[in-house]
């Protein structure tokens, strides 16, 4: 029986403070709108496909990114994250800053609102995760907590138990074989669930002293990732540098002390070489072959270093695509060697 959401009293002023902060921390909106790209989203069997979202639209290739359509605006608000349903692809999920989430059934071509439970209460969205074999059960990171449908949108839970301060979650990863597991990443550090998101416990040891956690905005987790082949092994983006746990987040240890900089927003590991990582963030693009002991820079063709997302192709890991928060999208089709800039450049009509 689902639990509807109550709703939470919170000082405008609060609020605004917060969004101001996370809005700084995610780097939106001190761009042109056309060449910041906010999330990129691969076809997971088709790789001539993708999505990309602007400050100020959503974009659909065909053709690995050499033309591109623009939807007409389904939103009033600016759309900060989409996803793609791993089963069914044609199903694309939106969310949107203080409008909350649209779903598209046909690829991108109608949009309808999904926000029974979250609309009233939810002002950021900042990423979807979906279950690992039940497409309809996903999650969503908030700027007012962690939320969970069981039906594709139709229905939102709050999933917040357990989180003691009133944090924006910034990112959530589920455990690829057992996903009652979940880790949440919060302006507060990490907290982790061992029930599907029913209650959750802070498992910051090594990560932020106690004392820092000051009004809960000390430390902003951008990014968690599970290691492919042993999902014990966690790896967390922070604003505040590169982390690793082996024991299930009761321990970090930072890595990467090498970086220029400490500002993690995006890490991909590469399925068919578990040992290989890549990170992005202000500082450009990293690569380290041997677990994050060790990084090379790979920006070779990159117009800016500012990296906002990193995406990697499913089907071919060697094919990687970046966002920017100044110089629009790039592709490698080479792990990183090289990058080539794909201009979102409009299709003829009628085309695709």
């Amino acid at each position: 029986m689902m639990t509807m959401l109550r709703a939470r009293q919170i000082q405008p002023r609060l609020l605004t403070c917060a969004l101001s902060i996370f809005l700084c921390l995610a780097g939106t909106g001190c761009q042109k709108e056309s060449e910041a790209i906010v999330s990129i989203a691969l076809h997971p069997t088709n790789a001539n496909i993708l999505y990309v979202a602007t400050n100020d639209a959503v974009y659909k290739s065909r053709d690995e990114g050499q033309l591109w359509e623009r939807f007409p605006s389904f939103s009033a608000r600016r759309v900060t994250t989409l996803a793609i349903d791993p089963e069914f692809p044609a199903t694309i999920y939106a969310g949107t800053m203080a409008d909350a989430v649209y779903k598209s059934p046909d690829g991108g071509q109608h949009w309808l609102p999904h926000n029974v439970g979250l609309k009233e209460h939810v002002s950021f969205i900042n990423q979807f995760v979906f279950h690992p074999t039940e497409h309809d059960q996903i999650y969503a990171a908030t700027t007012v907590g962690a939320f969970y449908t069981k039906d594709g949108g139709r229905e939102w839970e709050e999933r917040m138990a357990g989180m003691k301060e009133v944090h924006i979650v910034v990112s959530i990863a589920i455990h690829p074989r057992d996903p009652r597991v979940l880790y949440a990443g919060t302006t507060g550090g990490v907290y982790r669930s061992d029930n599907a998101g029913m209650g959750w416990k802070k498992v910051n040891n090594g990560l932020i002293p106690e004392q820092e956690l000051m009004g809960g905005m000390a430390l902003g987790v951008n990014v968690i990732v599970f290691d492919v082949v042993n999902p014990d092994i966690v790896y967390a983006g922070t604003t505040k540098g590169l982390f690793r746990t082996a024991t299930r987040g009761e321990q970090w240890e930072r890595i990467g002390q090498s970086l220029p900089d400490l500002f993690v927003s995006s890490i991909l590991l590469d399925p068919t070489q578990p040992k290989t990582l890549y990170i992005g963030g202000p500082g450009g693009v990293w690569k380290s072959p041997d677990s994050g002991q060790s990084w090379s820079p790979i920006n070779s063709g990159l117009g800016s270093l500012n990296i906002r997302t990193l995406a990697m192709s499913q089907r071919d890991p060697r094919l990687l695509y970046a966002g920017t928060n100044g110089s629009g999208l790039y592709r490698s089709t080479d792990a990183g060697a090289t990058w080539t800039p794909l201009p979102l450049k409009a299709a003829p009509p009628g085309a695709g």
